[in-house]
């Protein structure tokens, strides 16, 4: 092997580039370490496909190209800090932690995208400050990557966070709910509450409810009962109930799927037609929530929310997943109606149940 090694790295200086190529990618096959110096300077390489080659030699060979990339990252060819971040994307550790942070102020988005996802790696409480920042970098990609690694670094992001709930532009604030939603801590709740109830951008409130739901603690289900006056969160509302689970939100749920608690005030959703209204797709998402809270209290509405067309498909994939407890109330819909399309759909709830047709017997004394 130490014969094999050296060879192919001799051959990364060879002029045929497919030569080259070639050897890189036996090189990371072998994972020696003698290997990173070498394969770090094909990163200049004139042949995009050798560039490729090392970059994959060196994600391969892991742990000891680290350092290594780290010291690239200060290089001032931007094409090199760009793969050099790229790698350490999947590879990173605690070593460079520092050259990451440094590399999140780089002119270049790629850079600063890749070194904020290396940094979600390292979970390093010195890259909090840094990282907050670029929740208003002009490039989304980075902004979202910035979130997302702050989520993973957790609770002790949060203060910094919330922090940047109060930022005058409101894309920060987006980012920041949306970090705070992916932290999935109980901590992040009343903050978002707060800005649930007092932000003055909508597309923040609503991103606040989805962060609710993705957090998933009951103790937001009584507010956003309330919030679900508001038009416009109707919707987002009943979703997040649904991915919180709590049993207290299956009455008002049905309420709605039934119509007997409609609101006043409704709008027309934009580009669907005038039959498609707010409440009429926020009635779907309520089949689909009381579909994921699984209360047997609720597969009466759900049986009826098969007889109108636009939540019929929603009701029968919702049915299914109370198993054999819906068969009783599905098998007289094949005899009671006419309507083929309302057959196809308890046929296929039914299968998807367990019922077979010879058992039909059994439900019917």
């Amino acid at each position: 092997m130490t014969d094999s090694v050296s060879e192919q790295i001799a051959a990364l200086r060879d002029d045929d580039w497919a030569i080259r190529e070639e050897a890189a990618n036996l090189l990371g096959t072998f994972k020696d370490p003698r290997a990173v110096t070498p394969l770090i300077a094909l990163l200049r390489d004139p042949d995009r496909s050798v560039r490729e080659a090392a970059t994959a030699a060196l994600r391969v060979i892991g742990a000891p190209s680290v350092e290594a990339l780290g010291v690239c990252l200060e290089q001032p060819d931007l094409s090199v800090q760009e793969a050099a971040s790229a790698i350490l994307s999947s590879i990173a550790d605690e070593r460079v932690l520092t050259s990451l942070i440094t590399a999140l102020s780089s002119s270049d988005w790629i850079v600063r995208m890749h070194a904020a996802k290396a940094l979600g790696l390292v979970r390093h409480t010195d890259a909090i400050a840094p990282l907050i920042p670029l929740l208003q970098d002009k490039v989304k990609a980075v902004r979202e990557e910035a979130a997302t690694v702050l989520a993973a670094i957790g609770d002790a992001a949060i203060p910094s966070l919330v922090n940047a709930l109060r930022h005058g532009d409101w894309l920060v604030r987006l980012h920041a709910v949306e970090s705070l939603g992916k932290t999935r801590s109980p901590q992040a709740v009343k903050p978002l509450l707060a800005v649930l109830f007092n932000d003055q951008d909508s597309a923040v409130r609503e991103d606040a409810v989805r962060a609710l739901g993705e957090i998933g603690d009951s103790q937001a289900v009584e507010y956003l009962f309330t919030a679900m006056r508001e038009p416009g969160l109707r919707t987002v509302v009943v979703e997040a109930l649904g991915k919180i689970g709590d049993n207290r939100a299956v009455p008002v749920l049905i309420k709605l799927l039934t119509g007997t608690a409609l609101p006043e005030v409704t709008k027309t959703v934009g580009g669907c037609g005038d039959q498609w209204t707010e409440d009429l797709i926020t009635q779907g998402a309520a089949v689909r929530a009381l579909g994921e809270i699984g209360d047997d209290q609720a597969i009466p509405a759900l049986i009826a929310a098969l007889e109108p067309t636009p939540t019929r498909a929603e009701a029968a994939s919702a049915l299914t997943k109370f198993g054999s407890k819906v068969i009783p109330f599905l098998i007289p819909l094949l005899s009671h109606s006419q309507d083929e399309n309302l057959h196809f759909h308890v046929r296929e709830t039914l299968t998807r149940a367990g019922w077979r047709p010879r058992r039909m017997s059994a439900f019917h004394p």
